[in-house]
């Protein structure tokens, strides 16, 4: 009977575990950088604070069970902030944001970024191929399953 409860217990854990798993974000450089080492595609979304949709994207569908777990597996997680004044270095070229502005309340500069990666709306979500080139992109709101069938 004892077993019975711990083998419970342990799966009870497990499966709460599973739920809680929150997709492990880096910078694009590090990303990158791991890249060399170890090869696998990166999956980055771009977003912004302001916009609604990237909010419902990330509470619906980003920290979705099967697709934290589909993304964590199978690439590196790139969160990028289309409107941050973070550094990014890609393709040999320094990207920033010279027009950023800290005190800003709402929309901001776009990142240089954005527009080398032609970022047409947001949320986008861009798949780099295990040598840091872009191979698809998907731009707007998707439902975990929708975002699925894209990643699979």
């Amino acid at each position: 009977m004892m077993k019975k409860l711990l083998l419970g217990l342990l799966l009870f854990l497990g499966a709460l575990s599973v739920q809680a798993q929150e997709i492990r974000w880096m910078s694009l450089d590090e990303a990158l950088a791991r890249q060399k080492k170890n090869p696998k595609p990166i999956f980055m979304e771009v977003y912004t604070d302001w916009y609604s949709q990237c909010k419902m994207f990330e509470t619906n569908t980003l920290q979705h069970p099967e697709v934290s777990e589909v993304i964590n597996r199978n690439y590196y997680a790139v969160k990028f902030n289309a409107e941050g004044n973070s550094v990014v270095n890609y393709k040999g070229a320094s990207f920033n944001n010279p027009n950023f502005d800290p005190n800003r309340k709402g929309r901001n500069s776009a990142h240089q970024l954005t527009s080398y990666l032609k970022v047409e709306g947001y949320p986008s979500i861009y798949i780099l191929n295990r040598n840091g080139e872009v191979e698809e992109k998907a731009t707007g709101f998707k439902t975990p399953e929708e975002l699925l069938r894209f990643l699979k």
